[in-house]
């Protein structure tokens, strides 16, 4: 259904008390673009590991906004708001329990670094940190271990409509990438 009042090109939104089904409060935004992820089978092959591959190319194509000596942060491809990023280990370690001290510090740091660049850059009102522990709790690539820190806003939806459904999201993750990493404070 599109919007008579909507400028030229706008992206068609439904409106679930249109369709023959208890009407909700939701309208749906359609992206189709992320069946590739979700069909695709999201657990690759260990020399196919997203995280392992990241570190080899340069920042800005494999959206990585700064790099440690332990671990490193980069943007999520399939972020559940802008600014979405993720904490991961050089080493090809599946949980946090496999991690040396080192490592847990220097993730936990970038995590602390990341709160506070986001937060300057976002003005988000607070965030959701966490690792999903092996596929049976959720995590997208299991055998590589990763912590998400996703923005939230006052005026977002809740997080479970997010993680079940669809999400805007209103910013390029190039430009978001090139933001967050000129706001990163250098060593």
């Amino acid at each position: 259904m599109t919007d008579p009042g909507a400028p030229a090109g706008a992206v068609p939104v439904e409106n679930s008390s249109e369709f023959a089904a208890a009407p909700d409060a939701f309208q749906r935004l359609w992206t189709p673009h992320r069946m590739v992820y979700i069909q695709g089978g999201q657990q690759p092959a260990e020399h196919e590991c997203p995280f392992c591959v990241a570190p080899k190319l340069d920042d800005e194509k494999s959206l990585i906004v700064a790099r440690g000596t332990h671990a490193y942060a980069l943007l999520n491809l399939y972020p559940y708001n802008s600014g979405h990023l993720l904490v991961c280990p050089y080493r090809h370690i599946a949980t946090y329990d496999q991690a040396t001290p080192e490592e847990v510090a220097e993730i936990g740091e970038l995590t602390q670094i990341a709160m506070r660049v986001i937060t300057e850059v976002s003005h988000c009102d607070g965030f959701n940190l966490g690792m999903n522990q092996g596929k049976v709790a959720g995590a997208g690539i299991a055998a590589h271990l990763h912590q998400h820190i996703v923005p939230r806003w006052e005026t977002d939806a809740n997080f479970f409509p997010i993680i079940a459904g669809t999400k805007a999201l209103p910013r390029l993750l190039g430009d978001v990438r090139q933001e967050i990493a000129e706001a990163w404070p250098k060593a």
